[in-house]
């Protein structure tokens, strides 16, 4: 019986290793087809710029851009030890939901609430953009595009912590640690791989937590990641 355990074990670690392999190989080519498309179309941002198109298209255009780079950045980290800096944790989380505050449906109401000071955290800026991002989009995705979304920052003794509540369809609990698996996902279109991501980034990468702190089917959900401040 211990053998079998033991080559059980084995054969798990060789299967998951195998599978981080593929997604990094995979998320590394991704970024890469990403590039040659991204670099012709800042080739011809700076055209726009030179026939002087209008100021404030340009500027949205430059916005989404830089928005792809960042993604492409995100993408070619995958597989790799990320560099942690000491950042502003309320200044890098408002970021990223200005963004896509501007670049949602104006049926979800928006909500921020952080302390008036620097709280700093060792973070990866683009990973921790990439997290938040996937926590706001989830909570729009199940309030179906329309809602009250808010994102508060609070701390408590070492900690900070990132709630992430919506008004949307609520998650069963039984499911409250199955969000998180590879490949779970309650939609009609999606891999699932979106809070599985999630996890690794902030719980490996930045050795946080993260959890769904409260749900209530057809009420709202409220996820929450917690941080170790410097």
């Amino acid at each position: 019986i211990l053998f079998a355990m033991v080559v059980y074990n084995f054969y798990g670690a060789t299967k998951m290793a195998t599978q981080n392999k593929l997604w990094a190989g995979m998320a590394k080519e991704t970024a890469h087809q990403i590039g040659t498309p991204l670099s012709s179309l800042i080739g011809w941002l700076e055209i726009m710029k030179a026939d002087n198109v209008d100021e404030t298209t340009v500027t949205e255009i430059e916005k989404d851009i830089n928005r792809l780079l960042t993604i492409t950045d995100r993408f070619s980290k995958i597989g790799s030890e990320p560099v942690l800096e000491k950042r502003d944790i309320i200044d890098e989380t408002l970021k990223t939901f200005e963004y896509l505050k501007s670049r949602s449906s104006k049926q979800v109401e928006f909500i921020f609430k952080a302390p008036d000071h620097a709280v700093p955290v060792m973070l990866n800026p683009e990973l921790h953009s990439w997290t938040v991002e996937n926590l706001v989009k989830n909570a729009i995705d199940a309030m179906k595009g329309k809602g009250r979304l808010e994102v508060t920052i609070g701390e408590k003794d070492k900690f900070v912590r990132i709630n992430v509540s919506d008004t949307g369809k609520g998650i069963p609990k039984s499911q409250f640690t199955k969000v998180f698996e590879p490949g779970f996902t309650t939609k009609k279109r999606g891999w699932g791989l979106g809070l599985s991501l999630t996890r690794r980034i902030v719980e490996e990468y930045h050795k946080g937590r993260i959890k769904v702190l409260a749900s209530e089917v057809g009420k709202g959900t409220t996820m929450q990641a917690s941080y170790r401040k410097v």
